[in-house]
């Protein structure tokens, strides 16, 4: 099958680079929309699942038992800076259930956000497990392993309560298998599964219409979805693509990064869910792909489309700060 082109990079007026991949928007009916490239080829979610990661978290009763705020439930579907407000607020989300920093098992990681690496090595202080852009999904793990009553040491682990819970919802949400021959550990310790980009895409249009969900489910996507709109810093940081994004649009559109080139989303007042994979990885790529998804099919005023320009596209400037080329979606 033709792997198209998503994404290229200009220097000049010639385009220097060019990143392939597959993209797929679909109903929650299962209705294909669009599609570009093998979207039936599993690829590893990582961390663009997180939402539905965190559905047990507000299914199960525990995100209500410890009195998580909207912040908070935005945070552990976050791949945070690791900024004070995004340590600050894992650690009180852990203390809530009763724990602190010593259980969460994400590992340590200097922040994602160079600002606020650099502010921690200024004042003299070490990372910790908060500062992992993980941390506020594991803290979240930890108050739903608490809120099931379970121990939650070892809840990384595949055969853990937790992570049990986990890959149903996945498996439920997004009718694909999640295969033991077809698994690996994610970067915060976690089993991550390969499935299809379809079935991802399938996952996010119920994620954000609740359509084939039972009632609890989709009031757990609804809250999470809401709480992502009216708290975006949380889900990535300053400048940060995703915070950008739902900044400026809000409800209208949840989109949420993984590793290695996954964009994941969702436009709730269509019912679209979308799905994509840049084949070499490339988070620039990825995130000018997914805008210009977006930009296809949410209906937009004047002043967004205005908006857009600023996200379907991304200026390169060079050390002295010169403007060289740009990162710019194509073939969508």
């Amino acid at each position: 099958m033709d792997t198209p082109v998503l994404a290229e990079v200009t220097r000049g007026g010639v385009v220097e680079s060019r990143h392939r991949g597959a993209a797929i928007v679909i109903d929650a009916d299962g209705a294909v929309v669009l599609t570009l490239g093998d979207v039936e080829r599993p690829v590893f979610p990582r961390s663009a699942v997180k939402a539905l990661q965190a559905l047990p978290l507000l299914e199960s009763g525990a995100a209500d038992r410890y009195g998580l705020t909207p912040a908070e439930i935005a945070l552990a579907v976050a791949s945070h800076s690791g900024e004070e407000a995004h340590a600050q607020t894992s650690l009180a989300m852990l203390k809530k259930a009763g724990r602190d920093v010593g259980c969460l098992e994400c590992g340590v990681q200097w922040p994602m956000g160079e600002a606020a690496a650099r502010a921690l090595a200024k004042a003299g202080r070490e990372p910790t497990a908060l500062n992992n852009n993980c941390s506020g999904k594991h803290a979240g793990f930890i108050c739903l392993s608490c809120g099931m009553d379970e121990d939650p040491a070892g809840y990384v682990k595949a055969d853990h309560a937790v992570q049990r819970a986990v890959r149903e919802a996945l498996e439920e949400t997004t009718g694909a298998a999640h295969k033991p021959e077809l698994s690996g550990i994610d970067g915060c310790s976690i089993p991550t599964y390969a499935v299809p980009l379809k079935a991802l895409a399938l996952g996010f249009a119920r994620f954000g219409t609740g359509h084939g969900f039972g009632q609890k489910r989709a009031e757990a996507a609804r809250r999470i979805r809401e709480a992502v709109a009216a708290h975006p810093f949380m889900v990535a940081g300053t400048g940060r693509f995703d915070t950008r994004f739902m900044e400026r649009f809000g409800a209208r559109a949840f989109i949420k990064t993984g590793a290695e080139g996954v964009y994941c989303g969702a436009l709730p007042e269509l019912g679209y869910g979308i799905a994509l994979k840049c084949d070499d990885g490339a988070g620039r790529a990825a995130e000018v792909a997914m805008a210009a998804l977006i930009e296809r099919f949410l209906p937009l005023d004047d002043d967004g489309k205005a908006a857009f320009s600023g996200f379907r596209e991304t200026v390169l400037k060079n050390w002295n700060g010169i403007e060289v080329g740009r990162v710019r979606a194509a073939g969508i």
